[in-house]
């Protein structure tokens, strides 16, 4: 009798995007696959995420591109106003992000992530309310024992925990050798739509601050977004959210618009996502039988709109650069056939992304001619970096 080789068992800590893509396609491998994720839950609803270029290919593969081409907002409008709230010019997100009309999606960050979970659900392993305490590789597999109790072997591990990444400090250390600091903090929570909006977004912007409401639809509820120059990471505030509010509310005391009213929101809001503006840059992405990919491994800020991308392009080709290859090899092909795609994304942020938030009288007023010139242009070409990547089939069954 022919006995079958047992399938290689696999821990993908985090269940956000990055995470649960993995997991759908290394399933498809033939992996046993295991998921732990901290929180108790998915996160539902959140602020809206861009799918654009390759990653399109990817959830094309994946079967969930009709889905969630039925949940895309369809964002039609974006309107910068000035210090005293007057128009500046009011465009096309496309011409801003270099997005493809009716081609790239836009939706919210919770439909992705429910579509994603759907998807693997019936096949993989789910641990919520639980993260990864210690991990020893000292054996013939990554020897795992979790923050709940207990202990398991699997074959290898994945970090798809995120920017602050816990596997990352674990494996490589301290976030502050890797994390490339933009100059900029940012905050997202939900507020009354009092402003009326729908399917837009209005910018208000000083020199070093920004502002801003996106309104997903026709929703009671919209995105706020404060956004302020920051040379240096503001340590203390992490993880305070007081602390965050105080910060906030100072850099922002004197604003005019419905900033005071933002404000007054924030307090209030109990959704409220703080952070710094950077990038995770690595020289290597894996150690041993443990790799990461998605933010934890090349995070590359809100400015370039392709974190969502990369984490889906990432899970994609780190699965399938494993099919038929031990660790050591699958993941140095999964290294060598992602890294420059990557790279291109990540170094949008040096043409243009960053100059959405002048921090200078004369840069603003720069920006706001290059804005007013978009109204007037046709619609851009793609960005190159978007779809720079053409996916190998890896021979998926």
């Amino acid at each position: 009798m022919t006995r079958t080789a047992p399938r290689r068992s696999v821990l993908i800590s985090g269940a956000s995007i990055a995470g649960p893509a993995l997991a759908f396609w290394l399933n498809r491998h033939g992996y046993e696959v295991t998921v732990v994720e901290k929180a108790g839950t998915l996160r539902s609803g959140g602020y809206p995420i861009d799918v654009r270029g390759t990653a399109l290919d990817v959830v094309e593969r994946m079967g969930i591109l009709p889905q969630l081409r039925d949940a895309h907002i369809d964002l039609r409008r974006i309107t910068f106003l000035d210090a005293d709230g007057d128009e500046v010019t009011s465009l096309h997100p496309h011409a801003v992000t270099g997005g493809v009309t009716g081609r790239d999606l836009e939706i919210r960050r919770g439909d992705l992530t429910d579509a994603l979970y759907m998807a693997v659900r019936d096949d993989v392993e789910f641990l919520f309310n639980d993260s990864i305490d210690t991990l020893d590789q000292s054996g013939p597999g990554v020897d795992v024992t979790f923050h709940g109790g207990g202990s398991r072997r699997f074959d290898m591990v994945f970090g798809a925990d995120g920017m602050h990444s816990r596997t990352r400090e674990t494996l490589f250390g301290p976030e502050e050798r890797f994390h490339r600091h933009l100059g900029y903090c940012f905050a997202v929570f939900t507020m009354p739509n009092t402003l009326g909006l729908s399917h837009e977004t209005v910018m208000w912007n000083t020199p070093g601050r920004a502002a801003a409401v996106y309104a997903v639809g026709d929703d009671e509820e919209v995105h706020a977004f404060l956004n302020f120059a920051q040379p240096e990471p503001p340590y203390d505030a992490f993880g305070d959210p007081e602390a965050q509010r105080a910060l906030l509310a100072d850099v922002f005391a004197d604003a005019g618009w419905e900033v005071p009213g933002i404000l007054g929101a924030l307090h209030d809001a109990d959704d409220v996502f703080f952070d710094a503006v950077g990038q995770i840059r690595m020289p290597r992405w894996t150690e041993g039988r443990v790799a990461l990919l998605g933010d934890a491994a090349y995070a590359p800020s809100f400015l370039t709109g392709q974190g969502t991308s990369l984490a889906l392009v990432g899970a994609y080709m780190l699965a399938g650069s494993l099919a038929g290859r031990n660790h050591a090899e699958g993941f140095a092909a999964y290294e060598h056939a992602t890294r420059d795609f990557v790279t291109l994304n990540q170094d949008l942020v040096g043409e243009g992304g960053a100059t959405l938030f002048p921090t200078t009288v004369q840069a603003l007023e720069q920006r706001n001619a290059r804005l007013r010139a978009l109204s007037a242009m046709p619609a851009p070409e793609p960005r190159p970096a978007h779809s720079a990547l053409t996916l190998p089939s890896f021979g998926v069954r």
